[in-house]
């Protein structure tokens, strides 16, 4: 989930709460080019404000002022079409051959405020809330889970995930890290970067992230023992790497990567299983960490790690 859907979760409840109108659009489905993708949502707050975006142009505006203009129906959502024709594309400035239906909704305190509120909750916890919205009334249902879906427009209802933002923690703050932190941060990740040394944390030249203080597998059980999170060893020092990735590989993170050579990735397996971690477990280590592209400064090899990261991402693994 990216952080303008976050903004526009939490615009929408604002507004709910302080019984402000406001309409939530949701990208439903995409024929053809589209600068933003299905999921995609923008609130609308009468008459001149809107939080987030559905084409980055000119559908915003049209929809915004069709929604001051009051055509559009507050008691049931409706289904509208963009860019239906050569002659709307060009008007609107959708990309050739775009075609965009969009869901509207109409947000009320009585309807909605209980749904929003149960959505952000869940986001704060790092939890997985999925709304569905039922076309003939309007009304919406929340339920929890920890797997994001895909989502689903039928005749009957929109069903559609909101699931935390993917976190990155870090282990080692040295000059890769701060390599990495820079791509991570380009691709919406919430990073988080763990070093034990103080001077490491002092000489830090990284993006302004928290830096955190303390032993690696408490910052993997407090901060990365979730689906949406990913975590990386970066210090060379197996003291401080062994002790992330024995909690890591046992937690529920997705992706689990560790820096080194092959040779001193196979006498870090080693050390792993005599520490009693299990096979399957040290089964699920990416390492030496990244694609192999021939990296060899910092900034190539972060290339590296978000390159794998992004094609794993992309496959469903």
């Amino acid at each position: 989930m990216q952080t303008q859907d976050y903004a526009v979760l939490n615009a929408a409840f604002d507004a709910v709460d302080r019984g402000q109108a406001c309409w939530l659009a949701t990208v439903v489905a995409v024929h053809g080019s589209s600068p933003r993708p299905v999921g995609s949502m923008a609130l609308f707050l009468p008459p001149a404000s809107q939080v987030g975006s559905l084409s980055g142009g000119c559908v915003e505006e049209e929809l915004l002022a069709s929604i001051v203009a009051d055509e559009f129906d507050t008691q049931i959502p409706q289904v509208l079409q963009y860019g239906v024709s050569a002659q709307e594309n060009a008007r609107l400035g959708l990309p050739c051959g775009g075609h965009l239906s969009i869901f509207l909704q109409y947000l009320s305190v009585e309807k909605d405020l209980d749904w929003l509120h149960r959505v952000r909750d869940a986001l704060q916890a790092r939890a997985v809330a999925q709304r569905r919205v039922h076309r003939r009334s309007g009304a919406t249902e929340v339920s929890l889970g920890e797997r994001f879906a895909e989502l689903h427009f039928g005749d009957d209802s929109l069903t559609q995930s909101f699931g935390p933002r993917q976190r990155m923690l870090l282990v080692g703050a040295g000059q890769l890290a701060a390599s990495v932190a820079e791509l991570a941060l380009g691709l919406d990740y919430d990073v988080l970067v763990c070093d034990p040394r103080d001077d490491a944390r002092a000489d830090w030249r990284g993006p302004a992230i928290p830096l955190l203080p303390g032993m690696p597998d408490d910052a993997v059980r407090a901060h990365a023992d979730d689906s949406q999170s990913v975590v990386i060893t970066l210090t060379h020092d197996p003291r401080i790497d062994d002790m992330a990735l024995m909690e890591a590989l046992e937690s529920k993170a997705w992706y689990v990567g560790a820096l080194g050579s092959l040779r001193t990735t196979e006498q870090r397996k080693e050390r792993l299983s005599a520490l009693g971690v299990a096979s399957d477990a040290i089964d699920r280590l990416h390492a030496p960490v990244g694609l192999d592209i021939g990296s060899k400064t910092p900034p190539e090899i972060a290339v590296s790690i978000i390159a794998e990261l992004v094609r794993l991402r992309r496959r469903g693994v």
